[in-house]
């Protein structure tokens, strides 16, 4: 597993299992969100904190998103 340091190879990473029209304007939005959620998060560990996340150290997660406001229902 490779190191992403770059906030849109974290996105992409994570969206291409999804295998999203990347033109769509649910998918542009969608990264529009996440890059303004990772850049926020990174500015806020300050320049001493990780900056390259390596997704084969992280432990998986189960989300019930009905229990956090799913938008689909």
């Amino acid at each position: 597993m490779t190191q992403h340091e770059r906030p849109r190879q974290i996105i992409e990473y994570c969206l291409k299992p999804l295998d999203l029209n990347e033109n769509s304007p649910a998918a542009q939005e969608t990264v529009r969100r996440l890059l303004h959620v990772i850049k926020t998060l990174q500015l806020a560990i300050g320049p001493t904190g990780p900056r390259a996340v390596d997704f084969s150290k992280m432990p998986s997660m189960v989300i019930n998103e009905t229990a956090h406001g799913d938008d689909a229902g």
